[in-house]
């Protein structure tokens, strides 16, 4: 962290807790999930910081009626925030920012689209920009954090109301070139948004350079728009503690390894590739002999949005194919799909070859998890299009995400290495990860924020 204690709003779609009754009917907080919300933890403990973020079970909406000084919960209509979530942000921008739709056949922009962006996006953002407005109110100083693809529109409501504050916004996803699959109106309201903002950042120089081309295109240029990167890390003190806690070492002791262990950590999102990577993993077994029955795959998923058809379809694809290699090569693939992340770890200590190969990832942290705690010197693929390629693709097996030939070929060198090479490349990615941890990048962040209130 730097030395300057700095006086934040940090806005999210998630927050730092969330709120649950247990069985005797107590009110139950629990830390907030995702990589997101774990990674700006830390920020409260150094700074002044007043956390707004959506009400996501009815006791956060209880908790957002008695207000409360250091988190915020916002409590939206419940359709308007099914249409915001389900509809627009995922998987609409999600799908746009992670080249996931097929021109060809998809997706089919109608009314349905236009009615969710009025009723629901932009709705749910305004009840954000109302509710970063009231704390500005109270502290004008504070400089306004807004982070990911929920909140595009938020910026610049909060501008117009108050256009002397202090806004930075960071997108925790890759960003295109080309946004021509969203309405025209909506297109040029995503980045207007954006450059309500003083900074914007992404993870790596690609995505801010794409940012830069795409303002071009839509808005003419990106205005006095500071567009910055940082790439975000891990927390490396409490991974390593989590890789000797009770609960990963028992389920160590439970995982029952062959002679060579590819593993794979994921959520069952299409932009996760699970399904090519299976079927390339087929495909080294069909063509090299010498495998079969001594590695086995290895998928630990996390299930994701099956509220959203396109999720559910996807995760019947991957069942689906690995069937189809388990038909062709019996015991080669085990699928767990379970939130359950003390497995994920004992995975990570005891793979040969940690396959990450994602059509497009804004970074991917398991690209930096599990090297970090691996014990046998594994061998990391990793796709070009991961945002942890400009960083680990010197000391990784690159693979196109697109070419399952490729993928096969790259799983069989990885498996191959010898042990003096394994090591290097292995030692060469943990000293990457533990120099440039999470702190660093929020001391990125926090230098931006700086510039800023300069």
């Amino acid at each position: 962290m730097t030395g300057r204690r700095h006086r934040l709003i940090i806005v999210s779609n998630r927050g730092p807790v969330t709120y649950d009754r247990d069985a005797n009917g107590a009110r139950v907080e629990r830390r907030g999930a995702g990589g997101l919300v774990t990674a700006l933890r830390g920020l409260r403990e150094h700074h002044d910081v007043t956390w707004i973020a959506s009400a996501t079970t009815d006791e956060d909406r209880v908790v957002a009626g008695e207000g409360r000084h250091d988190v915020v919960m916002v409590a939206h209509d419940p359709q308007a925030y099914d249409l915001y979530y389900n509809v627009v942000a995922n998987p609409m921008l999600w799908f746009i920012q992670h080249s996931l739709w097929g021109p060809a056949t998809t997706p089919v922009v109608g009314r349905e689209l236009h009615e969710a962006w009025h009723q629901g996006y932009e709705t749910v953002n305004r009840r954000f920009a109302e509710a970063v407005v009231a704390e500005l109110d109270n502290d004008p100083d504070a400089t306004v954090f807004f982070h990911d693809y929920h909140l595009y529109l938020a910026p610049r409501m909060v501008r117009e109301l108050r256009p002397d504050a202090r806004l930075a916004h960071f997108v925790h996803i890759p960003w295109p070139v080309d946004w021509t699959v969203l309405p025209v109106a909506m297109r040029r309201a995503v980045h207007e948004g954006l450059l309500a903002n003083d900074v914007v950042g992404f993870h790596t120089a690609r995505w801010a350079r794409n940012f830069e081309r795409s303002c071009d295109d839509v808005c003419g240029s990106c205005g006095r728009t500071e567009v910055t990167n940082h790439p975000i890390s891990i927390d490396v003190d409490e991974f390593e503690r989590l890789r000797d806690s009770e609960r990963v070492l028992a389920a160590e002791d439970a995982l029952q390894r062959p002679e060579k262990l590819v593993v794979r950590v994921d959520r069952t999102d299409p932009s996760k590739n699970i399904v090519r990577g299976l079927r390339a993993f087929g495909i080294l077994l069909d063509e090299h002999p010498e495998w079969r029955g001594r590695v086995k795959l290895l998928a630990r998923l996390d299930p994701s949005r099956e509220k959203i058809a396109e999720y559910l379809t996807y995760r019947e694809a991957i069942d689906a194919e690995a069937r189809a290699v388990g038909e062709r090569h019996p015991g080669a693939v085990e699928l767990q799909v379970a939130d359950a992340f003390p497995q994920s770890v004992a995975a990570y200590k005891q793979y040969d070859v940690l396959f990450v190969n994602p059509v497009y990832d804004g970074m991917n942290l398991v690209a930096k998890e599990g090297p970090l705690v691996n014990e046998r010197d594994g061998v990391l693929v990793l796709s070009e299009n991961a945002g942890a390629h400009d960083e680990l693709g010197e000391w990784a097996v690159t693979v196109n995400p697109f070419d399952v030939w490729e993928q096969a070929e790259a799983l069989h060198a990885a498996l191959s290495m010898d042990a003096g090479e394994r090591r290097r490349r292995a030692g060469a990615i943990r000293s990457q990860v533990r120099e440039n941890d999470v702190a660093k990048w929020v001391r990125g962040l926090l230098s931006d924020l700086d510039r800023v209130s300069a």
